[in-house]
């Protein structure tokens, strides 16, 4: 199949990561490639070119003097997103079937959404955030017509369900192969983004609870914070290891106590804590979000939101488990063979739903014969009559339902 991923016309998608979103969308770029299918990427200039994918122009907006001059012009990034998307889903309506057999849309913005009953080729979009005003607008006005649509995790999909009633889950996959079981240490270990969401800061206060080392790595997404919350707390028990690449990151998960995660907000999935697990490192974390889908006694601990003195007294009993055993469950849980299979089954449901003429597939119409395209009741009609992919995490497979029927893959 050719398959165009939409992701961040600001972040290219290569190590070290900007956040979960851009490893997300090079675990399943690799995954695809590697399975024979070709790939094209639209990300900010600078992709990994060992994802051997092709690249989709981001349209940069040189605004006119005079245009500059206008007092009611939107900020600079935000009209640096309007035309960069607005020129692909252009584009993608033109071209799109005669180029591509799917689009999967991963970015957070509205245009993707808006205009995915323009295009001839159909779109999966995953959502990877809670519901955000812009993207809410986009569904009222579409219904979600022409997209099929997926989280990453059920308590993200409950998050949806005032607006789309139906949505498949495919969890996040982390490659175990390249997150391998380590040898623990003594030291903790947080990591992620740095920012007040992310709560790195509460992680320090718990490592001077408990009296151990920590180790923060990320990128410093909001300097302020840093400067303001952790710069001077730096030193003592507690360093910062920089921006690592995942060959230094996965080093050091492996050779840690214990990973904390200690966010402030209710994370839509939780990717550090399957890449923590992967390399057998018990994970102690607030019970937010969608943590606790991945996050049981078997390979850690779970602790009240915001609870410092529970999550220092949780930490011996995390460190005490099997790492081995830590390590099983992200396998079980958080394959990414499983994620990858459950959207190439996806891809090829929604490639075979949207016919040409009867019973014809064609995976290449060209623009003279595409049919003309229905309203959105057709694209979009009531959610419960809607075909479901059901996916088992454990296996690696997927059941579509139809009208009563099941085909398994």
């Amino acid at each position: 199949m050719r398959v165009a991923l939409i992701a961040s016309n600001r972040y290219p998608i290569r190590e070290p990561f900007a956040g979960g979103l851009e490893a997300h969308v090079w675990q399943l770029a690799r995954g695809l490639v590697d399975a024979g299918h070709h790939v094209t990427l639209f990300a900010a200039h600078g992709s990994d070119p060992g994802l051997s994918a092709g690249q989709l122009e981001v349209r940069e907006l040189v605004v006119s003097a005079a245009a500059s001059q206008d007092p009611s012009m939107p900020p600079a990034a935000f009209m640096a997103d309007h035309h960069a998307y607005l020129a692909l889903m252009t584009q993608l309506a033109t071209v799109g079937s005669d180029s591509y057999d799917v689009v999967h849309n991963h970015s957070l913005h509205h245009l993707p959404v808006l205009l995915a009953a323009t295009l001839a080729t159909p779109m999966v979009c995953t959502l990877h955030t809670p519901p955000t005003p812009w993207l809410e607008s986009a569904l009222d006005i579409t219904g979600g017509a022409g997209a099929e649509f997926v989280a990453v995790s059920q308590y993200t999909a409950r998050q949806w369900r005032h607006v789309l009633a139906d949505v498949t889950v495919v969890p996040n996959g982390v490659d175990a192969q390249a997150w391998p079981l380590g040898p623990g240490g003594k030291a903790l270990v947080w990591f992620g983004r740095i920012t007040p969401e992310k709560a790195p800061h509460l992680a320090i206060e718990v490592a001077h609870r408990v009296g151990m080392p920590l180790v923060l790595a990320g990128p410093i997404s909001d300097t302020l914070y840093f400067d303001v919350e952790i710069r001077s707390r730096l030193g003592g028990l507690v360093t910062y290891a920089g921006h690592l690449p995942i060959k230094q990151l996965r080093t050091l998960l492996g050779r840690s106590a214990a990973a904390l995660v200690t966010p402030e907000w209710d994370e839509p999935y939780g990717l550090v804590v399957a890449e923590a697990l992967s390399c057998g490192t018990p994970v102690v974390a607030f019970a937010r979000g969608g943590i606790p889908e991945i996050l049981d006694d078997r390979c850690g601990r779970l602790v009240p939101p915001a609870d410092t003195a529970a999550m220092a007294a949780a930490i011996p009993e995390a460190i005490a488990l099997s790492r081995n055993a830590v390590r099983q469950r992200a396998v079980e849980a958080c394959s990414s063979a499983a994620m990858l299979n459950a959207y190439v089954g996806i891809y090829r449901h929604i490639i075979e739903r949207r016919e040409v003429t009867g019973n014809d597939r064609l995976l290449h119409p060209s623009p003279g014969a595409r049919p003309p395209q229905p309203s959105s009741q057709y694209l979009c009609p009531t959610r419960a009559t809607c075909d479901r992919v059901d996916v088992d995490p454990d296996g690696g497979s997927f059941a579509v339902s139809r009208s009563g029927s099941t085909a398994a893959g």
